[in-house]
């Protein structure tokens, strides 16, 4: 949990940048003005990063800090594909629950308990796996070790 807090600090300079490039280049190109535009870039921007760094090193630098790495089943280093599919498969933890709340229009504190619960469920559910992972490992073919010395 604390990599993840640590990487939420970086995702948003990361979006803070983004977010102001974005408003820079609206002013040029109006068509980038809109809500959905930024969501799009800031998925791309954020697959960028994730796939950048975990196709490269196997890391960011909050697993760095915390001594995680990710591998294939194999233990070696992920394909930019592999990273990839594993971004992408790594929205299960807030598509679902989003897409669900979606048609009742609830307020942002109703569907904040809707996400945080259902991410509370995905993470106890690797629990009953083997290796403890979680789905979004498993169906990518990656997995998470520790590189402590």
């Amino acid at each position: 949990m604390a990599c993840w807090l640590y990487e939420g600090l970086l995702l948003f300079a990361l979006l803070f940048i983004a977010v102001l490039a974005q408003g820079v280049l609206a002013l040029l190109l109006p068509v980038l003005q809109s809500a959905q535009a930024l969501q799009v870039l800031l998925f791309l921007v954020f697959g960028a990063y994730f796939t950048w760094f975990w196709s490269r090193s196997g890391q960011t630098l909050a697993m760095k800090t915390w001594h995680l790495r990710v591998v294939d089943t194999h233990g070696r280093p992920l394909t930019r594909v592999r990273a990839l599919a594993r971004y992408a498969l790594c929205w299960l933890w807030f598509l679902p629950p989003l897409a669900a709340a979606a048609p009742f229009h609830l307020p942002a504190a109703e569907n904040t308990v809707i996400v945080l619960g259902w991410v509370a469920v995905w993470a106890l559910l690797s629990r009953f796996h083997p290796q403890r992972q979680f789905l979004h490992d498993v169906l990518a073919g990656t997995r998470l070790i520790s590189t402590r010395p």
